[in-house]
């Protein structure tokens, strides 16, 4: 049989500052995420087992299946993925608490016969969630909000753009992306916008975390600027959680539960 090529979805997850909380506390983290996504995909009334899987360790990425609307990864899921994460960390100890980076791209890929997936669709969805315009938005306020979400400038054209329900432009803050060789213009949701989860008063949700550090990155919390503010950044990180068998990806289906 010969590779096939679709267009795709795809949404990508990163816990922020997994490094350093040792392997027991890694696993419970990524369980709750997990269940989170799953619970969040079932909300938005979306079989999990319809999506491929790749487990990248300290997160995951889902391919949804080729007759997908982009707005379907947008409104509800976020939102209650933002929920669920929130409420885990309302009873969370400090080395257990959860922020979640989640880009979302599409693009044609190439599908093998033998379950590998790849194409320049999941290099710029890595590069994305790579950027430092998402992590900066996940390291919001006094202890980092919960989930900061990056959709490309394509993803955001043919969803926010379009004027799909629940997608509110004024929630989006316009971003230029600069990681190695890759450079596009994107745009950042976080909580707080009309479309995402509402913190309610007092101290942000994850808060119980030592305010000021990124575990294992160095980076600090910074509060984000007008949404109308233009950022240019650029990233000097290296690698990327995507560079699997020169960009060969394999996936499996999710069994549900």
């Amino acid at each position: 049989m010969n590779p096939r090529y679709e267009y795709r979805a795809l949404l990508a997850c990163d816990i922020a500052g997994s490094a350093g909380r040792g392997e027991q506390r890694l696993q419970e983290i990524r369980g709750v995420l997990r269940s989170a996504l799953c619970d969040a995909l079932d909300t938005a009334d979306l079989d999990a087992r319809d999506f491929g899987y790749v487990d990248t360790g300290d997160g995951c990425q889902l391919v949804a299946p080729a007759a997908l609307p982009k707005a379907r990864l947008l409104v509800p899921l976020l939102p209650r993925l933002g929920s669920h994460i929130r409420e885990h960390n309302r009873h969370a100890g400090a080395d257990t608490l959860l922020r979640v980076r989640v880009a979302a791209h599409a693009g044609e890929i190439r599908l093998d016969p033998d379950g590998t997936v790849s194409g320049a669709p999941f290099e710029a969805l890595a590069r994305l969630l790579d950027s430092a315009p998402l992590r900066h938005a996940t390291l919001a306020g006094t202890g980092g909000t919960p989930l900061a979400v990056i959709l490309s400038h394509h993803f955001y054209e043919e969803t926010v753009g379009h004027g799909h329900e629940g997608l509110e432009a004024d929630a989006f803050t316009a971003a230029d992306v600069r990681v190695k060789e890759y450079a596009a213009r994107a745009w950042l949701w976080y909580p707080g916008s009309p479309v995402g989860p509402q913190v309610g008063p007092g101290r942000d949700v994850g808060s119980g975390e030592r305010p000021g550090r990124d575990v294992g990155s160095g980076e600090r919390p910074v509060r984000p600027g007008p949404r109308a503010v233009e950022q240019f950044v650029r990233a000097t990180g290296s690698g990327t959680v995507f560079a699997v068998h020169r960009g060969d990806q394999y996936i499996r289906h999710n069994d549900r539960g």
